[in-house]
């Protein structure tokens, strides 16, 4: 049983506060560096105590085993722009040498029967603190900004009927699920287009200055 709730989360909260300043650098780093960036936001948050306890009781998870068991105590939210910048995000986290990825869950590519959409990845982050070091549990969720306005609708409505939908309402949400994954998918495909214009115009504009310059092709 947890004596003292600020203590015990304390923790995890400087996890969070941690993850959000390197993943926020990281975001300036490819703005600096003329590099576009697929990270667009980053939040965090630590669950609340009364959010702890009534998932430990939905899920049947003993108190004295949180730390083990509930591997979303610790939460970071990355948005992205576009579908496929989940994905290079994914990947960045899987190099990082700062942190240990334990867990994958991809409901991007296989959206749970809600509709739901997003890339869950659990890991390992070691924090140091003044008993040593100690390895918190972190649950990243990667999104694009449709999939995060679409799931922060659905927690209102959730919080709202307590979890017990009508049946037009499930339904409502899986089609707003499906024109959510469409307008990414249309979003993608004009970057997509966007993208290649622009490497035409630039290589285009490289062999006039060549030709200018006397080389022929």
């Amino acid at each position: 049983m947890v004596e003292n709730w600020e203590k015990f989360l304390l923790p995890y909260t400087q996890a969070v506060e941690e993850l959000k300043i390197k993943f926020r650098a990281l975001r300036k780093q490819y703005a600096l560096n003329g590099i576009e960036t697929p990270i667009e936001f980053v939040t965090g948050r630590v669950k609340s105590v009364d959010a702890i306890k009534e998932k430990a009781v939905r899920r049947h998870v003993d108190l004295d085993r949180l730390e083990q068991d509930m591997q979303d105590l610790a939460g970071i939210r990355i948005m992205t722009q576009f579908t496929h910048d989940i994905y290079k995000v994914v990947d960045l986290i899987r190099e990082r040498t700062d942190m240990v990825v334990l867990e994958e869950r991809d409901y991007v590519t296989n959206s749970k029967p809600s509709g739901y959409r997003s890339y869950h990845i659990v890991v390992e982050y070691p924090i140091q603190t003044t008993q040593g070091e100690q390895k918190i549990l972190v649950e990243i969720q990667v999104r694009t900004m449709q999939m995060n306005v679409w799931a922060t609708i659905e927690h209102a409505i959730n919080y709202k009927y307590e979890g017990d939908y009508p049946d037009d309402m499930v339904d409502k949400l899986r089609e707003v699920a499906e024109l959510t994954f469409k307008v990414d998918e249309l979003f993608q495909e004009m970057h997509q287009e966007i993208s290649e214009s622009q490497h035409a115009l630039r290589n285009h504009t490289k062999k006039d200055e060549l030709a200018d310059e006397g080389f022929n092709f």
